[in-house]
């Protein structure tokens, strides 16, 4: 074999070896490697007054879709921790929204939203057995779907994911594509 694919998983591989593997792919994502775009970098040149502008045809600016992302993530690395809060009544909880922020509170929801990819980062870096743990339950949804922390890791990134291109769409629609990291322009 050539390049890296020697060194990719197969069925004579331990277990240590796939969740290294697990492991690299859930940090790649979760920092905006390969095909994805770095979250971070996504957003921290924005200013608040075009984080929280919302055009036509939008439901939500760029800092009420940061915002829910902390929402979310703070909500399950506290279920990681075995300290869940309790699931929110209805959806609009997790939607704060970004009427009066001001450029220190965008600050602070782009610090925040920092500390929580670094926070995640921390957790995919963990051992295969915090990996296995199961998460508490705190919706009937928990109980049917694959809690381990492994599978909530994966659930984060797919969910920032989803939302970091609504937020692409949003810059472009604002004419502040693209960041100041850069992004495809196509």
């Amino acid at each position: 074999m050539t390049g890296g694919l020697d060194k990719m998983p197969n069925e004579h591989n331990s277990k240590n070896d796939l969740k290294a593997q697990m492991e690299r792919v859930a940090l790649e994502l979760a920092e905006g490697r390969g095909a994805h775009l770095d979250p971070v970098g996504c957003i921290e040149d924005l200013r608040a007054e075009v984080a929280c502008r919302k055009p036509a045809g939008f439901h939500h600016s760029i800092c009420e879709i940061v915002a829910h992302l902390n929402y979310w993530m703070e909500y399950d690395m506290k279920r990681m921790r075995g300290t869940p809060d309790p699931y929110p009544v209805h959806a609009a909880e997790s939607w704060p929204s970004s009427e009066n922020i001001r450029e220190a509170d965008w600050k602070k929801v782009v610090d925040r939203f920092r500390e929580l990819l670094h926070e995640l980062e921390s957790v995919c870096r963990s051992d295969t057995s915090a990996w296995m743990t199961q998460a508490p339950a705190t919706h009937p949804s928990h109980e049917k779907n694959a809690s381990t922390v492994g599978a909530m890791i994966f659930q984060l990134i797919a969910h920032n994911s989803y939302h970091i291109g609504q937020i692409v769409h949003l810059r472009r629609a604002l004419s502040a594509w693209p960041p100041a990291k850069g992004g495809d322009t196509w």
